[in-house]
């Protein structure tokens, strides 16, 4: 349609009658509602619960740090894009547990965990040194705790590590890596 000089087009879609196939619109085609993934893409899997995540210990990688392992027990697929939230515990009574400042190394990236599979953090804790009656560089004085508790998915889980010891830090922090 011309209109003073210049040209003007009106375009005017019909809408598709709903479930009779032929893709396009809003529905994704096939009368699929629009929260539907279309045929043969997966829709994202949800974020992994505490509920469905496990750990049987923390496996020592060194003097001062610790591997994490956790395993999606099911009963679906879950990601994890997370650091681990950290406290020592086990020292005798709830109240004596002691929180640690997580210092985060590198950057969270969502982990695709299938029910069987596993995400892994490594803790780095301050070291005691000396032997026994070890010492902290600071001045400070060592903590020593049978168990840690590892938060993650909204949830705790307590760990002693593998080797039938206890952790022993100077400090109140601890060095984790994100779930990978």
């Amino acid at each position: 349609m011309q209109r003073g000089g210049g040209w003007f087009l009106f375009f005017y879609t019909y809408p598709r009658a709903r479930g009779r196939g032929g893709g396009g619109g809003r529905g994704g085609g096939r009368g699929r509602p629009a929260t539907e993934a279309p045929t043969g893409v997966r829709a994202p899997a949800a974020a992994c619960t505490s509920g469905q995540l496990t750990a049987d210990s923390a496996q020592r990688t060194g003097s001062n740090g610790v591997r994490v392992t956790v395993t999606n027990k099911g009963p679906k697929p879950c990601t994890l894009k997370a650091f681990p939230t950290v406290g020592l515990a086990g020292q005798g009574s709830p109240g004596s547990n002691k929180g640690l400042s997580v210092v985060r190394q590198g950057q969270a990236r969502t982990v695709q965990l299938p029910v069987g599979g596993t995400a892994t953090t490594t803790l780095t804790f301050t070291p005691v040194l000396g032997e026994a009656d070890g010492y902290c560089a600071s001045g400070g004085t060592p903590t020593v705790a049978p168990t840690i508790v590892v938060g993650v998915a909204g949830g705790g889980i307590q760990l002693a590590p593998d080797d039938g010891g206890d952790f022993a830090l100077c400090g109140n922090s601890v060095r984790a890596t994100a779930f990978r």
